[in-house]
């Protein structure tokens, strides 16, 4: 408890008793439960009543709102990229190198023309 030895506890005991004296320490004892008491309920009060609020506002219908994934996923426009990125893994490359590669050539062809390498 609060991280007080058996010890120790027999020592404030013994300190109360001193200072106090035996008749007063019952007395001692019930104020300390009251004001414990008083501080519990104060707690549990503000405790209800941010709860209180928080349901009249409605922040958590908003807070839940907010991170609704299909209205990030709207916001962020994951679904045009995604969509993108299909069209873009669909293409193939490898036929679009080949085209180029066959358009230099023919132009590499146009232009020396006649003259070729001799081997």
């Amino acid at each position: 408890m609060f991280g007080i030895g058996t010890g120790e506890l027999v020592f404030i005991i013994l300190m109360v008793l001193m200072l106090f004296g035996s008749d007063k320490v019952p007395e001692l004892a019930r104020g300390f439960a009251k004001t414990m008491t008083q501080i519990k309920q104060a707690t549990n009060q503000i405790k209800h009543e941010i709860t209180k609020s928080v349901d009249e506002t409605g922040i958590v219908n908003e807070v839940k709102e907010a991170i609704n994934p299909n209205k990030i996923k709207e916001s962020l426009g994951v679904d045009e990229i995604e969509k993108d990125l299909k069209e873009a893994t669909n293409l193939n490359p490898a036929a679009d190198v080949e085209k180029e590669i066959s358009k230099v050539k023919e132009d590499f062809e146009n232009l020396t023309g006649p003259i070729k390498r001799q081997k």
